[in-house]
């Protein structure tokens, strides 16, 4: 069964980093097609951040291009999302999503708060 366990969400200030992992259990590495993180702010439904395919650049929403870099460590099974200038908009639960031998699963998320 796989299992994606994501952590480094919490409170920030506006224009602060933070760093969000990811890491896959019960699965090789070279099963993952595609890792990437969802967001989810409240009243909202749920968007795309970004993700990044085998042998494809990584995909960024509008809203976070330049700011965020999504990057992925295959000999850990682990992807990172590096958000730097965070706004208060970007206060939401993020989720890990991961897609494994034409199956999608997802993280439980993780709350990243953007406020001063």
């Amino acid at each position: 069964q796989v299992q994606l366990v994501e952590s480094g969400g919490g409170l920030v200030q506006p224009g602060g980093s933070l760093r969000l992992s990811c890491t896959a259990s019960g699965t090789y590495s070279i099963f993952i097609n595609a890792m990437g993180w969802y967001r989810q702010a409240p009243g909202k439904q749920r968007e795309l951040v970004a993700d990044i395919r085998r042998g494809d650049s990584p995909n960024y929403a509008d809203s976070v291009k330049g700011r965020f870099t999504i990057s992925r460590d295959s000999a850990r099974n682990t992807a990172y999302l590096q958000m730097d200038s965070l706004k208060p908009e970007d206060t939401a639960v993020y989720y890990c999503n991961a897609e494994v031998r034409g199956r999608e699963y997802w993280g439980k998320g993780t709350l990243v708060t953007v406020s001063s």
